[in-house]
């Protein structure tokens, strides 16, 4: 490790894995009431453990992103952290937010708007927290190199900043707040978290492909034309039934369907940097980590969300477990992977020991990751199944769900594997390790380009 202030992101990925256990806890406990409908009824409604879930998945992945940007800002800046003092300010400020803002949900206290259920004065002080951030790895960046990984990653950082303000407006009109509303949950990951995507993916291949620089950048420049173009105006097949003007439909077809186009673009960049390179690196994990995220993010983010995108499909497919299935896949693969792969990469240089417990790892990220395509199937034919009894058929809602409790059986089953895979990696990552690392992974960081 060239940088010492690198290790600034080793408590954000603490912090960030902790989170991470809770959040797939959660999303277990919610499973489980789509089985045993009265499961903790009483001590925990469904509505605080969804909230619960989905908070935490947004919190401990952003948590995750500042801790990849700490670690790899120095080298790529070839700069030290601005100030490491402040890192640690505002990742206290962040943590303490999305706690007060989990523990307010099991007394019932939020806002109702969903992902947007925290109360004002912790929006302000998630807002009071990124701003830190954003100036701590901005002064960085403007007194070191820039490239295309820390330029492009910095632009996406500032743009989810942005458009994270409008979870401060909340207009009476349903149409005009869900108008305002996606510009978060959409814009955020179908836009510019997908430029954080690409940024990191890229600091990734560099390091454990050896392929020149200037090849990764080129590719990289084209991915985040491709996301900005497709993934602003593919916002419009969230238009469609929220009382927005008729001409949504349209934009929202083409746009939305030219978002799998970048998806793409990403599995041949991955796949074909790894066919270019010449290096035999030593970190086998974080290489599979690397390589199925963007397979991964390309089927759960670019096919499964193509298949219900169009129009005259998601008017009977909106709402359903299709769309369950595709958020599940999506996320896992486009960024749980993604900081999951940084993870694996960078803590052996931060903890000075060889790249560790990787068979552990490995085994981690195959039963995590069939476990997810195993749950994202039950709950497409599930989708499928109350789609057609629902919405074609006429059938009542209550009287569907009993159609297809054994898909929601097999999804809970899977999330118990989900969890399982989760716990293996956390601990191979951050338990004991066998033997301090010979000097040429501690510099790795230093002959990497």
């Amino acid at each position: 490790m060239k940088y010492e202030t690198q290790r600034v992101a080793y408590p954000f990925f603490i912090v960030a894995m902790a989170l991470f256990a809770a959040q797939v806890s959660f999303g277990l406990l919610s499973g489980a009431v789509f089985v045993w409908p009265n499961f903790l009824a009483e001590a925990m409604p469904f509505n605080i453990m969804r909230t619960s879930h989905t908070n935490l998945l947004v919190v401990w992945l952003l948590i995750g992103f500042m801790g990849c940007t700490y670690y790899l800002m120095p080298e790529e800046a070839e700069q030290e952290i601005y100030s490491p003092k402040l890192a640690y300010i505002q990742l206290a400020i962040f943590a303490f937010a999305g706690a007060a803002a989990l523990v307010g949900y099991q007394f019932g206290i939020h806002e109702g708007r969903e992902f947007l259920e925290q109360p004002t004065w912790v929006k302000v002080l998630i807002t009071l927290s990124f701003l830190m951030f954003l100036f701590n790895a901005s002064m960085t960046l403007l007194r070191g190199r820039k490239t295309a990984i820390n330029m492009v990653l910095m632009l996406g950082l500032w743009l989810a900043a942005i458009f994270w303000l409008f979870a401060f407006y909340n207009p009476g009109n349903l149409s005009v707040d869900k108008l305002y509303w996606w510009y978060i949950v959409h814009i955020w990951v179908e836009g510019v978290w997908e430029l954080i995507m690409a940024s990191l993916l890229g600091y990734l291949l560099i390091k454990m492909t050896g392929v020149d620089r200037e090849v990764i950048e080129k590719w990289l420049y084209v991915i985040v034309g491709l996301s900005l173009f497709t993934g602003l105006l593919g916002t419009g097949h969230h238009y469609y039934w929220i009382g927005t003007p008729g001409y949504w439909q349209p934009i929202g077809n083409v746009f939305s369907t030219l978002e799998v186009v970048p998806l793409f673009a990403m599995v041949v960049f991955a796949f074909y940097m790894f066919w270019k390179g010449s290096r035999n690196h030593p970190n086998k994990a974080a290489m599979l980590w690397t390589l199925g995220c963007a397979t991964v993010a390309f089927f759960g983010a670019g096919v499964w969300g193509f298949m219900h995108t169009l129009s005259f499909i998601n008017y009977y497919t909106h709402g359903t477990q299709v769309t369950a299935a595709h958020g599940h896949l999506a996320f896992y693969g486009a960024y749980v992977m993604l900081v999951l792969a940084i993870v694996s990469y960078a803590m052996p240089q931060l903890r000075r020991v060889q790249p560790y417990n990787q068979v552990l790892n490995m085994w981690a990220f195959w039963i995590t990751t069939s476990a997810m395509a195993f749950m994202t199937f039950t709950l497409t034919f599930a989708g499928v199944v109350q789609t057609h009894l629902q919405r074609v058929m006429g059938m009542g809602y209550m009287e569907v769900q009993e159609q297809i409790t054994m898909f929601y059986i097999m999804r809970f089953g899977a999330g118990v594997v989900v969890v399982i895979g989760a716990l293996l990696f956390i601990y191979a990552v951050f338990g004991p390790a066998r033997e301090q690392a010979p000097a040429y992974v501690r510099g790795a960081s230093a002959t990497a380009d």
